[in-house]
């Protein structure tokens, strides 16, 4: 592994992780990851996708993970158009060591709610979306939509208002967030259209033409299907398909909204990944309407 300072903009820099394979990459793979989850969180797979020949990079957001800056979040401007261009800049940082070699996202729930809001999505040819839906509010799972309405209208105004940010790790909800994403989010989950009909930007999505094959798990504590459809649907004319998976097929108890990355699904998900990825990398992938 080796570690790497990007700059997406004048004055800020990003932590950021490249893990080389042995021998000739056959593909360079960009992790996407979820809101307030480290790029710690991905390492093992990360590492292990390297091990199957796939150069592979994550990162963090800035104000996040080991891209936070020195102290507090209080008074630290970001919002979720910067993360896009964060992203943006992953995606350059890995294009410019792949050496002409097919580029795919692995976006994890936020990880790939962003990639039509990217200007480099045209350098990305495949995105393998893992637990990510529309993030509406009334598409979250059951047991999330019947406390997300304090989260939003009590806990996230007040919590943001007197610290100046989400300290969301000190709640135990989601992690700390600086306050222009955590409003920003909030407008999103609150428009049935989530950032498409809150910023207007479907026609950005529609320009998308890489690949999707979007992962919904049966179990998903906070994403729905229907959710997933709605996502899914924003890159309207992305060839793209969605594939259900319950915890039974791949002989587990539980995968949820954050399992897939678990080392203990190394010889299941991980494995089939493989043949997922390739899916994306060569032209095969046939559109079935979202």
């Amino acid at each position: 592994m080796e570690a790497l300072t990007l700059e997406p903009a004048p004055g800020t820099t990003l932590a950021a992780s490249l893990f080389r394979p042995s021998g000739t990459p056959r593909a360079a793979v960009l992790i996407g990851g979820a809101m307030g989850v480290r790029q710690d969180y991905y390492r093992a797979f990360a590492t292990w996708l390297a091990g199957q020949g796939y150069l592979t990079l994550t990162f963090d957001y800035r104000g996040s993970g080991a891209s936070r800056p020195a102290g507090s979040l209080r008074g630290y401007r970001a919002d979720l158009f910067d993360w896009a261009r964060d992203t943006d800049a992953a995606v350059e940082a890995l294009a410019a060591r792949a050496g002409g070699l097919k580029l795919l996202l692995i976006g994890h729930s936020l990880g790939a709610q962003l990639p039509g809001l990217l200007a480099q999505r045209d350098r990305i040819d495949g995105l393998l979306s893992v637990a990510a839906g529309s993030g509406y509010w009334r598409d979250n799972a059951p047991q999330l939509r019947r406390i997300v309405p304090y989260f939003w209208h009590v806990l996230v105004p007040v919590a943001t208002t007197l610290f100046g940010y989400f300290p969301g790790r000190r709640l135990g909800k989601v992690g700390d967030l600086p306050r222009g994403v955590v409003l920003q989010w909030r407008r999103w989950c609150m428009h049935p259209q989530y950032h498409v009909g809150a910023e207007g930007v479907g026609e950005r999505f529609a320009a998308a033409r890489f690949r999707i094959l979007a992962l919904s798990m049966t179990d998903d504590e906070m994403m729905t299907e229907r959710g997933t459809h709605t996502l899914v649907g924003f890159y309207a004319n992305a060839p793209r398909r969605v594939e259900r998976i319950a915890p039974a097929d791949v002989q587990a108890r539980r995968i949820g909204h954050f399992g897939f990355f678990r080392e203990q699904f190394q010889p299941t998900l991980w494995q089939r990944s493989l043949h997922w990825l390739r899916e994306l990398h060569h032209p095969t992938l046939q559109e079935t309407p979202a």
